[in-house]
């Protein structure tokens, strides 16, 4: 499972590392270290809390401005992966936007896609795509 630093979760949260830290802090999410002592949140743990801060509306409200192109790509975690027999959705929170991707279970299985992973989802038009960071 993929752990991600306290500035890494931060930037996928869409806040600043001061605020990402208070939250770890104050027990928001938890943290582990790391052999070298620093402080990582587990995957699924953020995947799970970053839902929750969508769902409260506090998520990426005071760095960046949302991203309005169509054209652009929203770093992210990935909060949920339901596979069919041939079809997948994978469904991704990027800041505030939560981005959901209908794609081939061919490529989950690929991509190597589970909860708690860092990915980003390019948007264009009405198409959603997925690169694996």
């Amino acid at each position: 499972m993929q752990s991600y630093t306290i500035g890494q979760a931060a930037r996928l949260l869409g806040v600043s590392p001061d605020t990402a830290r208070r939250w770890a802090d104050g027990g928001r999410v938890a943290t582990h270290r790391d052999d070298a002592g620093h402080r990582l949140i587990d995957g699924r743990d953020l995947a799970a809390f970053s839902v929750e801060l969508a769902q409260n509306g506090t998520a990426g409200a005071e760095d960046e401005p949302p991203h309005t192109s169509v054209r652009n790509a929203f770093p992210g975690i990935v909060t949920a992966v339901k596979l069919g027999d041939v079809a997948a959705q994978v469904e991704i929170q990027a800041g505030p936007h939560r981005l959901v991707s209908l794609v081939t279970r061919e490529a989950v299985e690929e991509l190597g896609l589970e909860v708690g992973d860092q990915a980003t989802a390019r948007v264009k038009s009405t198409n959603v795509h997925i690169d694996r960071a």
